[in-house]
């Protein structure tokens, strides 16, 4: 659970990565990083309901609710993308699905994802945000029909 704002650990990523200025190449190995902190998910989550559709990578992510939070579990099954999917679920885990849904996650073009990943993982990146905002959308809606 996240008790930091999403905006606050957006800076804070935004941070570590400007130590690393425009070295693509540590850009890159700092992501693969990241990914590899990443908790495992469980294999029982690795099937396709939960394949992210418009990822050249395989990208399996798992979404509960859990005090109208979203909590968030992925992985990939290359180094770079886990290390996307692991910056997402940084940032939106934990979150209110409220905050989810309006997040505007400005750290991507802060710091220079978009030149680092090309347009193929670009339309990935993407394709995972959106998967994202739309389960906090239909937890948000299932919570709503339930009150």
């Amino acid at each position: 659970m996240s008790d930091k704002s999403i905006n606050r650990i957006q800076d804070e990523i935004i941070e570590e990565f400007s130590i690393l200025g425009n070295d693509m190449e540590s850009i890159v190995f700092y992501i693969m990083e990241l990914g590899d902190k990443l908790e495992l998910l469980e294999d029982k989550f690795k099937v396709d309901s939960n394949l992210i559709k418009g990822c050249q990578s395989k990208v399996w992510l798992n979404a509960e609710v859990e005090d109208h939070k979203l909590i968030l579990n992925a992985d990939s099954n290359t180094d770079i993308t886990r290390g996307l999917i692991s910056l997402l679920v940084r940032t939106l885990s934990g979150q209110s699905l409220d905050d989810i849904i309006h997040a505007d996650l400005y750290f991507i073009e802060k710091i220079g994802m978009n030149k680092v990943i090309g347009s193929q993982r670009s339309n990935g990146l993407t394709a995972m945000i959106k998967q994202i905002k739309l389960y906090a959308l239909a937890y948000k809606t299932k919570l709503q029909q339930q009150t």
